[in-house]
């Protein structure tokens, strides 16, 4: 067996990874540059291949036996034909969500007490009072209450919020939201929202699904998060909304396209603030990303049920309540 890896493994991963493989398994520790042709070698993918593979090629060649993607977004993967082939796919949908979710307090927070507007400030030497929001007891809204928006949700509580989610598949409401609706009802949830949250995987039908309709849903001084992927929102619609003042602001960790175009108006919009993709980071990421690896290995060889199996690869997710496991349901026991 050949397990290809392309994300970025120490020698002390790959010795974890060992440890559970099938005896006499090559581990390969494949780079961005490389991960095109070792694809076509490989039986078991672990990781995020961020330049273009040709999948179709891949998946004709037959060798290919499982992907365990190594991000929760699985829109670098997911093209027709992995989708309609019989290779077993798994997301690392929860195994990062407490960073993003801390990553989504921090931009949030961030806009609210004005810290850009401050930062700005000590450069200039002003020491002024200026305005600020409060996050706390406002109406958060999340749309898409997957591994990060239930761990968001979690991590919210202190601020004493309240909490409105959307989901294609709404079950297991905590006590701490005040509703979980259908996704579509989206249109309910967005006139009452101070904060939107968007912590959905891109697909068919969720890209493009913040344009300018959807938008003016908002109320004006509605701040949009996005912190899953940007082809989620409409570029250009929400550069209008902003500049003539439809909602207040927007904060997000991702943007359309990456990286940001030098001439996107987003540079200069004093009411954005944005980061470049890197909710997902911690010090503890790839241990994580490597724990839920291993274990999916051991799953994958004794023939029990994959953690984070993509039931429907259409969706991008593994789907609450179908009778795989998820990360967030094993992690603390592992």
């Amino acid at each position: 067996m050949r397990i290809v890896l392309c994300y970025p493994v120490e020698s002390r991963h790959i010795g974890q990874i060992r440890a559970v493989a099938p005896a006499g398994a090559e581990i390969v520790a494949a780079t961005q540059e490389s991960i095109p042709e070792e694809l076509f070698a490989a039986d078991v993918f672990c990781g995020h291949a961020k330049v273009p593979v040709d999948w179709d090629g891949v998946v004709a060649a037959g060798r290919l036996r499982w992907i365990q993607s190594s991000a929760a977004g699985m829109d670098h993967c997911l093209v027709p034909s992995v989708i309609e082939s019989e290779i077993p796919v798994t997301s690392a949908s929860g195994v990062l969500a407490d960073q993003v979710a801390e990553h989504t307090i921090a931009l949030l927070t961030a806009w609210c007490r004005s810290l850009p507007v401050f930062f700005r400030a000590k450069q200039l030497r002003e020491f002024i009072r200026r305005p600020t929001r409060d996050l706390t007891r406002s109406t958060i809204g999340i749309v898409g209450f997957g591994g990060v928006g239930r761990r968001l949700a979690e991590v919210l509580r202190p601020f004493k919020v309240r909490i409105l989610a959307t989901d294609m598949f709404p079950m297991n409401k905590p006590n701490d939201v005040e509703a979980l609706w259908p996704a579509e009802r989206l249109d309910d949830l967005l006139p009452e929202a101070d904060f939107v949250v968007l912590a959905l995987p891109l697909n068919a039908m969720t890209r493009g699904l913040f344009d300018a309709a959807r938008l003016a849903r908002m109320k004006r001084h509605a701040v949009l998060a996005n912190m899953a992927r940007g082809p989620l929102v409409v570029t250009s619609d929400l550069v209008a909304c902003l500049k003539n003042g439809l909602i207040a602001g927007a904060v997000m960790d991702v943007t359309d396209p990456e990286p940001l175009a030098p001439s996107s108006e987003l540079w200069d919009l004093p009411n954005v603030i944005f980061t470049p993709h890197v909710g997902g980071q911690s010090a503890w990421r790839i241990d994580n990303m490597t724990k839920c690896f291993c274990e999916n290995l051991r799953r994958w060889q004794a023939g029990e049920p994959l953690v984070n199996f993509l039931t429907d690869k259409r969706l991008g997710f593994p789907i609450r309540g179908a009778g795989y496991p998820l990360w967030t349901d094993v992690a603390e026991a592992l």
